[in-house]
């Protein structure tokens, strides 16, 4: 099914008001009802773009049928801007699948192939892609970091503003996702002296000026919600993200225009769900705390969506 019978839109539109209003759209992973709700409604809420990014291992989980199921009951309007994103697809078959079943947004990930490899696969679900109108987005540069088993790297390769020039012409894909210090998972910094290479993200900018630029691994790892985990039973030790003020800079400041946040929606689903255990230990009903997982989601998303990305109120 084409992706406009679900409501969805492709990423287009905005991107190019992210780049003239200078704000990012957030794209949060899901896994389930729950988290595709949050987002939602988070972005109703603040009449904000969104993208729904789905990896691959979580298309598995949910399995076709649902996750789309889920789409269309969530009764979503072109006007509201909603895509609904592959996460590092690792295959150009995995990129068509998606967008046969009402996908409006896929990422082809051969960052870690030849670079002609790399090139060639992209330019051909380009092709297919933009037959169907649908966005694709690249990568170049390598994101050290676990989060499943198709994304992950124990290297790290900063993304070269040549390369990435040459990269968009010759595939003409619509956005390039750089390599400039963020990571995967919750571990992406060692201590708050690490900053953002903003100097190779200006550079690259200025070869690729009209290129919509996207930052993979950049959750903020907020400390309350390690604290929680930690206070409930969890042990999660040495976590550390990207701190706010550097995103904030990166979706308003430059052409960065889209911002991946996974590690964030894990963390507040887990410490909502510990902590509501904890507290009603006689509890055995699942929607009462998967409901509140819900719940801290969403306002995440809108503390985000408000003060972060400042994407609220740009539709």
């Amino acid at each position: 099914m084409k992706y406009s019978e679900f409501g969805l839109c492709n990423t287009h539109e905005m991107f190019r008001n992210a780049i003239n209003k200078r704000f990012a759209v957030p794209a949060f992973n899901a896994y389930n009802m729950e988290t595709i709700s949050a987002i939602i409604s988070a972005a109703r809420l603040t009449k904000s773009p969104v993208i729904i990014a789905i990896s691959e291992s979580a298309l598995k989980y949910m399995g076709d049928d649902m996750l789309m199921g889920m789409i269309a009951g969530a009764k979503i309007t072109p006007t509201e801007q909603i895509a609904l994103h592959l996460d590092h697809g690792v295959s150009v078959e995995s990129c068509m699948h998606a967008i046969n079943i009402g996908f409006s947004s896929v990422m082809l990930d051969f960052s870690k192939r030849d670079l002609s490899e790399n090139i060639n696969a992209t330019a051909n679900i380009v092709r297919y892609a933009h037959a169907r109108d649908v966005s694709v987005e690249s990568e170049l540069g390598i994101l050290s970091g676990i989060e499943d088993e198709n994304t992950q790297s124990t290297e790290s390769v900063y993304t070269n503003p040549d390369i990435a020039q040459k990269f968009v012409t010759d595939t003409k894909t619509n956005s390039l996702a750089i390599a400039i210090g963020t990571s995967h998972g919750a571990y992406k910094r060692k201590s708050a002296n690490e900053k953002l290479r903003f100097d190779i993200l200006e550079q690259i900018q200025a070869k690729i000026p009209n290129t919509p630029l996207v930052l993979h691994g950049a959750s903020s790892v907020p400390a309350e919600y390690i604290d929680t985990i930690n206070k409930f039973g969890g042990d999660i030790q040495n976590a550390m993200g990207i701190d706010t003020e550097q995103l904030e800079f990166a979706a308003t400041k430059t052409n960065i225009c889209k911002i991946n946040i996974d590690s964030d929606l894990r963390l507040a689903f887990t410490a909502a769900v510990r902590k509501s255990l904890f507290g009603a230990p006689q509890n055995f009903n699942p929607r009462e705390y998967i409901g509140a997982a819900r719940d801290e989601i969403r306002n995440m998303c809108i503390f985000l969506m408000r003060t972060v990305f400042h994407c609220a109120n740009k539709i």
